[in-house]
């Protein structure tokens, strides 16, 4: 017999940003393609993710050996102003998320950076709060490695 579960409810977390960078658009970018290889965990050790910048390329975490997480593909890249993953990142349950940074030159010199993060699906309330921080230290991380 399968047991059937009903009472799942799905959830939609969406979380946008907007920075100032006092950086070119070209170092912007690049440095979101460098963050993204170098997020680092809970205790701040290096996760060895691994993005292929190219249509179709994944976004992993890779523990070596074939053992590893799929957080995504890349969607959409146009260097030097946007890239787009699709794929259930950090989570391993049934969800799908699309995360967006757009980058576009600012009034009066330097970037905008626009960032947005939609998911759907079986997600922990709790955990959609925790992304909000996350991605904000993330963001605050690709803000310092570009302005240098």
């Amino acid at each position: 017999m399968i047991a059937e579960q009903t009472d799942l409810k799905a959830f939609q977390n969406t979380i946008e940003k907007e920075l100032e960078i006092d950086a070119p658009v070209e170092a912007v970018f690049e440095s979101i393609l460098a963050e993204m290889n170098a997020i680092p965990d809970g205790s701040g050790k290096a996760m060895n993710l691994k993005l292929e910048a190219w249509p179709g390329g994944r976004w992993f975490r890779d523990l070596g050996e074939g053992v590893g997480h799929l957080w995504g593909h890349v969607q959409v890249i146009k260097p030097p102003a946007l890239i787009e993953i699709t794929g259930p990142l950090m989570m391993s349950m049934p969800v799908m998320n699309h995360v967006s940074y757009r980058i576009l030159p600012a009034d009066g010199g330097g970037s905008r950076l626009v960032f947005k993060h939609r998911a759907f699906g079986d997600i922990d309330p709790r955990m959609a709060s925790g992304m909000n921080d996350g991605w904000g230290q993330m963001l605050s991380r690709v803000k310092q490695r570009a302005a240098k």
